[in-house]
């Protein structure tokens, strides 16, 4: 744990910290003297240094509330890793310098990318964009080799991103992945789906998981919970219950003959 190198390294007490965590700025000596230490590793040193994600009085026996320090602000309330997003992570690794065997290159580099795709109001990205995105994410994962864990991860994240993400539309020659002039599309359709025609998408995408669960029900293989709750969904939205006036009419039959 990189709590107790800091504390050993720093030669920090031992003795419990009495703090008012919400005014730092009247912190105990125990409590100044673990601010130095965090500030000490930190890789950029003047930068802001989010102390209300911290409750300083658990720095001696938390190792988690030390890492918090490094990350950006509202993660107060977390206590593992499990409980982080990508940002907090990908900040702790790239401010504290305990990390020293990873490449913080690397690591601003897919920051940079998750950024970009979290800041774009249509979370549109082209085709070459998600290449670069993921061989920055292959370079980060190669930075914990020595984590056994990380082999699957690795994969894990080869399979999301190979998923194919085209839409073919019925009457239309070509989908978003397509080649047209010699020119590679984006990730994106060119050609904007109309309302009416994303609900119509919707529809049968809902029409086809009503008959999935319908058929399962038959063979008494499904829990009849989901068809429940879809039923109470179609039944309070007018235009979808009268849409799917049969599906409803099968579902009260099967709840029927409970």
């Amino acid at each position: 744990m990189y709590d107790t190198r800091l504390r050993d390294k720093a030669g920090l007490s031992y003795s419990p910290i009495t703090v008012d965590i919400y005014n730092l700025s009247s912190a105990c000596r125990t409590c100044s003297e673990w601010q130095t230490v965090i500030r000490r590793h930190h890789r950029q040193p003047e930068a802001t240094v989010n102390w209300d994600n911290c409750y300083p009085t658990n720095w001696r026996t938390d190792h988690w509330e030390l890492a918090k320090a490094y990350m950006p602000r509202g993660q107060g309330k977390l206590k593992g890793a499990d409980q982080c997003d990508a940002s907090a992570l990908l900040n702790l690794i790239n401010y504290c310098d305990c990390f020293r065997s990873v490449d913080p290159k690397v690591v601003r580099e897919v920051i940079r990318y998750r950024n970009e795709l979290m800041h774009s109001c249509e979370l549109r990205v082209k085709d070459e964009w998600m290449t670069h995105f993921q061989n920055a994410l292959t370079r980060l994962m190669r930075q914990f080799s020595n984590v056994q864990q990380m082999a699957e991860v690795g994969k894990q994240i080869e399979e999301m991103l190979s998923v194919d993400l085209s839409i073919c539309v019925s009457g239309l020659d070509f989908s978003d992945s397509a080649v047209m002039d010699g020119l590679e599309c984006d990730s994106v359709s060119q050609l904007e789906p109309s309302p009416d025609l994303i609900s119509q998408w919707e529809a049968e995408l809902l029409q086809e998981r009503l008959q999935e669960l319908l058929h399962a029900a038959d063979h008494d293989t499904q829990d009849t919970e989901q068809l429940k709750s879809l039923s109470s969904f179609l039944q309070a939205n007018r235009d979808l219950g009268e849409r799917f006036s049969a599906e409803l009419q099968a579902i009260d039959s099967l709840q029927a003959k409970e």
